[in-house]
């Protein structure tokens, strides 16, 4: 199976890739030409590296990148900076879901495709009654006007939800929530939940990066794994003590 990874030089989709690779995956990266990436990727007759400014892709060329592939996995985010909170795209999330959406339509796959979208614990499933505080909603309200990357976020998993749905014959997906993201090396015990348990403002939880990758290469190549998540937005925190 080949799965092509978007955001992959991140500080999450290197572990996904990793992980990918560790399980015998074909893997596809698509990084900015100027993004650092794993010197050992280079080498490896499994990783297909494809360097170009995903803003820039056009609807058939990414279907190109798609016609041997089974998965796709977006770590997109954006830059911890002013232009990157700020600056141009503010939609970076929702446009490359919608980019990769209308390719896959337009590559018309025999079979449907897994699309795994990382999120945050921080925004709620709408198909669910997720309980939000009254504190939380004012809060998450700042910040989806004070922080534009957290209401791309929003809009992206909204456009799998309402405008993808549950039924549609090419396109399979899952929005995976992380809580608190953190450096581990190694992959430890993880918790998986259908809503967040704990409040992503007043009692966030710890996830780390390597452990969303583990879950995320899961998805990809365990097929019951799939079945159970497919068209939902997994919660992963990492087990506490």
């Amino acid at each position: 199976m080949t799965t092509l990874v978007i955001g992959a030089s991140g500080a999450t989709g290197k572990h996904l890739v990793e992980q990918l690779l560790n399980a015998g995956q074909q893997v596809k990266v698509i990084i900015r030409p100027s993004a650092n990436i794993p010197e050992s990727w280079q080498h490896n007759e499994k990783v297909t590296i494809i360097k170009a400014q995903i803003t820039d892709i056009a609807v058939a060329e990414m279907a190109n990148y798609l016609k041997d592939c089974k998965a796709i996995v977006s770590c997109l985010g954006h830059n911890l900076s002013w232009k990157g909170i700020y600056g141009k795209p503010r939609k970076l999330v929702t446009n490359t879901v919608r980019l990769i959406c209308n390719a896959i339509e337009k590559a018309a796959p025999e079979s449907p495709l897994r699309l795994v979208l990382m999120n945050t614990a921080g925004n709620r499933n709408r198909d669910l009654p997720e309980p939000v505080s009254f504190g939380q909603k004012i809060v998450v309200g700042l910040i989806r006007w004070l922080l534009p990357p957290h209401s791309d976020n929003e809009q992206a998993a909204d456009f799998l939800r309402t405008h993808i749905g549950q039924q549609h014959p090419l396109i399979e997906w899952v929005v995976v929530r992380p809580d608190t993201l953190i450096n581990e090396e190694q992959v430890s015990t993880y918790e998986l939940h259908v809503s967040p348990t704990r409040s992503a403002i007043f009692n966030p939880g710890k996830t780390a990066r390597i452990n969303v990758g583990h879950f995320m290469a899961t998805l990809i190549t365990d097929p019951d794994s799939w079945t159970k998540w497919r068209g939902q937005m997994p919660v992963i925190y990492n087990k506490q003590d």
